[in-house]
């Protein structure tokens, strides 16, 4: 299912939103995992499900995502973040927790401003 520019917005600014509220930190009910960013996210088609259910290509993420990750457990992860490309997976292996939240925090920024602005020429143009 396609996504409209305005509820990618809202699901961005719903992102925006958890992280800001430290949604991603670890769970009353399952203490002993840490939380998978976008993975356990209430936008992912796949939340509070152990195993994917539903392939990741009807997420509104996918398209960020480089063609050649599409096909991996969580493509997601691999969204570039910044110029430097780093992506949640790569700042999860470096275990700069502090810095993946910031790049991404400023890319969901850096999305929604890009998407109202195309918005905003559509409805002008």
């Amino acid at each position: 299912m396609q996504l409209s520019k305005e509820e990618i917005i809202e699901n961005l600014k719903l992102e925006k939103t958890i992280l800001a509220d430290g949604g991603y930190g670890r769970s009353v009910r399952t203490p002993w995992r840490s939380n998978q960013y976008l993975r356990d996210s209430i936008t992912c088609p796949n939340v509070g499900e152990s195993e994917k259910t539903h392939p990741c290509s009807e997420c509104f993420l996918i398209d960020y995502v480089h063609p050649s990750h599409r096909d991996l457990k969580i493509p997601c992860h691999f969204i570039p973040l910044n110029a430097a490309g780093d992506t949640i997976g790569s700042l999860i292996q470096a275990g700069n927790s502090d810095k993946l939240e910031q790049e991404l925090l400023a890319w969901i920024d850096n999305t929604i401003s890009r998407l109202e602005s195309w918005k905003s020429k559509e409805e002008i143009g």
